[in-house]
């Protein structure tokens, strides 16, 4: 990970790299804030860390910080300020993180990947592998160990939510808004059928995989097969 550094002081820049090294990130330095501002222009960093020096409000770093348009790299304000107004500017003012030093090396590379991870960009889930079951929610595929399992549309969004959440109860009025966009009133007997047919689905050369449990207060919940989960089955799908 690149990492860029705008650090003024010779030695809080010292300690700073040595942390980063150690954590086997690439750190470069900038001693001046016109210099970090052009380079970022037209370099892309993976991070990017600003020690004020001590300087608050009127540092014109915190101008850019609340000024970046279109910029989301990460970006974490070291100062030697102690109390929390000095945090709570740094954050107001576009801040992902603050430190106040002196600080502790494993604390700033652990602040680092923390930063990271909550400004990653989420991608929606669209595989899912569970017990031998394999599920492609762009193409809509729905198959077991390779071997494709024909399910309605309907079907597959049921599928899909049971097995996005293995060991949760899913209640009706969830499967029925999500699915059907209706209540459980409306959908709950259609709720039941379709539940009935995907247990059936679910049936490997006559033999259960994975059971679809039924509990009447909490709603439905996908296991792997285990223990009871036999008799179980035989009683959700004479339920059903």
């Amino acid at each position: 990970m690149n990492i860029a550094c705008y650090i003024r002081n010779p030695t809080v820049h010292d300690q700073v790299k040595s942390a980063l090294v150690g954590a086997g990130f690439h750190p470069t330095r900038f001693d001046s804030e016109v210099t970090l501002l052009r380079t970022l222009k037209r370099q892309p960093f993976d991070f990017v860390i600003i020690d004020t020096g001590g300087a608050t409000t009127d540092d014109s770093i915190f101008l850019w910080l609340g000024m970046r348009s279109g910029d989301h790299t990460p970006t974490m304000i070291l100062s030697p300020a102690c109390g929390g107004g000095v945090a709570a500017h740094a954050l107001d003012s576009g801040a992902d993180d603050f430190l106040r030093r002196p600080f502790d090396a494993v604390e700033l590379i652990a602040r680092i990947h923390a930063v990271r991870r909550r400004c990653a960009p989420q991608k929606p889930r669209r595989m899912i592998e569970y017990a031998g079951f394999q599920l492609d929610r762009d193409a809509g595929r729905f198959a077991y160990q390779g071997s494709a399992i024909s399910l309605t549309p309907r079907e597959f969004s049921m599928a899909w939510l049971f097995f996005s959440s293995p060991g949760v109860y899913i209640s009706r009025e969830t499967l029925g808004s999500v699915i059907w966009s209706a209540g459980s009133e409306i959908a709950g007997r259609t709720i039941e059928q379709h539940v009935y047919k995907l247990r059936r689905k679910l049936q490997i050369d006559g033999r259960q995989v994975v059971v679809i449990r039924t509990a009447y207060n909490q709603g439905y919940r996908l296991d792997p097969v285990g223990g009871d989960a036999t008799e179980e089955l035989a009683l959700g799908l004479r339920e059903a």
